[in-house]
């Protein structure tokens, strides 16, 4: 029988740092038997597996270490012999992979913890209270570089000889990858080239330059960037250093899992940001080789889904376009040992949306203080996603926070984003009577209690007007009963949640034309459930609202721009006065910008 289980062993002991440079995989295996013959399998966990994996024991996910590509076998060919064991017994042979590597065997004798540390695994204590499950972070942005992508690169640089790396490495990137290589590099003394898109962020760029390594600016693509460094990689006689698709790189990322398998036990599920499908294919191997019972789920962004298309076609397809929100993991094509690995291992495939992964981000930040990179959050994303489809509790699941190289302009999307992405905010399009008093109707409709985070609104002369209203939610369905209030109150209104032009676009252009003698004011606002109803409520009835722009960003106080006309005749003066006794009366901070030439150019043109 074959006990793919080695940690059960009585005589195992993991490696402290997983170093065991002299130590074959085989000296930690105890009682395997040879694969010499046996029948034809499938694995239950994964119904893609082929019929050529032949087993002697019952179904049980084979060693990921002799998980390798098919080829002819002469012997076999020549006695016609037929390769599958469902209808005869036959001498069972596997192919090694294209560098004839045993993975379990190139993790055990990586050397990869020559230039970083195992990195911690951590609870993510509010994030699994609220997922009533355990879920562990394991911290790749704490390595050097700030992502996992330095385990595959120094592993491949480390093992090739001194012949290889004569001539210096090169690799094309524009981002994780790049510092990897140049780290790496910087550690063996070896010259770097990294070739970047011409659109890299210079932050990007310098840190790579940092490192001693070589920055050449190519091309808008990452394409055009890589074709350029096999170009000179073959006029320059320099080492190729691929960012995904090469077995060393697959067993250095890899490392990962061993490391994962120490800290912990009883793990119901990995998951694993997808890209190129290095990291997956690395850690899918030793789960599947030491913790078969462990489910390998994959997680990537609908914008970017790449090896989920690939599995459900069965092939690798390319896609012809990529969202690069998450640009650590836009890969337009997976690559071919990685797929093949994954295709035999992987479970499944999650996808997820924009919004999600800005939600993990958030959820990841409460929990640890750290920021992770979009592409770096996608695992956990994918736990949640996993959670709410399955309603499953009580388990323990791990996700690969990947990276931490995030972008600063990004923050301002993801924190944007991240409150509809956890079902925290609904936004709505509500219809209200244009007339004076009818927007406090619409507040005071909407109830004391429900927390407004935005209202938009501008007069535009008709007789409908259109609020854009965001609300705090505790569950997502909790929309369709506001909607209900609405309703019930005569308002007519539309879920604008899921609609990305309203989210992207929409909510900062609401606006028209000026009216006559408008005047426009910018409040701040205690951040407080209620203030904006106490502002309404006080407003004196000689004022209309004529336009009004609020959005919660967080901070302690709420930024509001509201537009007022005279409800009186047209051509009376505006009544400042009662204006600043109402706002003195109210405590509210002011600053009058009808005069604000931005107001001129965008918001104050008449009709």
């Amino acid at each position: 029988m074959i006990n793919t289980d080695i940690s059960s062993s009585p005589d195992f002991v993991f490696p402290s740092r997983f170093c065991m440079s002299t130590l074959p995989a085989s000296a930690f295996v105890q009682n395997v038997v040879p694969w010499t013959s046996g029948r034809s399998l499938r694995c239950e966990r994964s119904p893609r597996r082929p019929k050529w994996f032949l087993t002697a024991a019952k179904p049980t996910p084979p060693s990921a270490s002799l998980i390798t590509e098919k080829v002819p076998d002469p012997a076999l060919e020549d006695e016609s012999i037929a390769n599958d064991a469902e209808q005869c017994p036959v001498y069972c042979y596997v192919a090694c992979s294209p560098t004839r590597s045993d993975y379990l065997d190139q993790v055990l004798n990586s050397r990869v913890y020559e230039v970083l540390d195992e990195t911690p695994l951590h609870v993510a204590p509010l994030l699994s209270a609220r997922l009533e499950n355990t879920v562990l972070l394991k911290r790749e942005d704490t390595t050097p570089v700030k992502s996992f992508k330095l385990r595959g690169a120094y592993n491949m640089m480390a093992k090739a000889s001194s012949e290889s790396l004569a001539n210096g490495v090169i690799a094309a990137s524009a981002g994780n990858h790049a510092q990897g290589v140049a780290m790496a590099a910087e550690k063996l003394s070896v010259a770097a080239t990294i070739v970047m898109p011409a659109v890299t962020p210079q932050i990007k760029v310098d840190a790579v330059r940092r490192r001693g390594a070589t920055a050449i600016l190519h091309g808008n693509t990452f394409d055009e960037a890589q074709n350029l460094a096999l170009k000179l990689a073959e006029k320059d006689n320099k080492l190729f250093v691929p960012p995904f698709d090469h077995p060393d790189i697959i067993a250095g990322q890899a490392t990962i899992a061993l490391e994962l398998i120490r800290q912990t036990s009883n793990l119901d599920a990995v998951f694993v940001p997808v890209g190129g499908g290095g990291l997956i294919a690395g850690i899918a191997c030793i789960v599947k080789r030491l913790r078969p019972e462990t489910a390998v789920i994959g997680v990537e962004p609908y914008d970017a889904a790449a090896m989920h298309n690939s599995l459900l076609a069965q092939k690798r397809i390319r896609l012809k376009r990529i969202g690069t929100f998450a640009d650590g993991v836009a890969v337009a094509e997976v690559g071919r040992e990685t797929f093949r690995l994954c295709g035999e291992l992987v479970d499944e495939v999650i996808l997820v949306s924009t919004d999600e992964i800005c939600a993990a981000i958030k959820d990841v930040f409460e929990d640890t203080r750290s920021i992770l990179e979009p592409a770096g959050a996608l695992a956990v994303a994918g736990v949640k996603a996993f959670v709410q489809r399955e309603k499953v509790t009580g388990k323990k699941f791990a996700a690969i926070a990947s990276g931490a190289n995030t972008n600063f302009d990004n923050l301002r999307h993801i924190s944007e984003r991240a409150e509809i992405g956890e079902g925290r905010e609904g936004i709505l399009a509500v219809t209200i009577p244009e007339r004076p008093g009818s927007f406090r109707e619409l507040i005071n409709a909407l109830g004391g209690n429900l927390s407004i985070t935005e209202f938009n609104y501008r007069y535009n002369g008709s007789i409908d007007a259109h609020v854009f209203v965001g609300a705090k939610i505790a569950v997502r369905n909790e929309v369709k009963a506001i909607m209900d209030t609405l309703g019930s109150a005569g308002y007519e209104s539309y879920n604008l949640t899921d609609n990305e032009m309203a989210k992207l676009h929409i909510r900062h252009l609401v606006g028209g034309n000026a009216m006559a003698r408008e005047k426009v004011f910018r409040f701040e606002f205690p951040e407080r459930p209620g203030a904006l109803k106490k502002f309404l409520d006080q407003l004196p009835s000689a004022f209309n609202i004529t336009m009004f722009h609020y959005r919660n960003h967080g901070a302690d106080v709420g930024r509001v721009l509201v537009g007022l006309t005279s409800v009186k005749d047209i051509d009376d003066a505006f009544d400042i006065e009662e204006l600043e006794t109402f706002v003195t009366r109210l405590g509210y901070e002011y600053t009058r910008e009808d005069g604000n030439v931005a107001y001129k150019f965008f918001l104050g043109k008449k009709a």
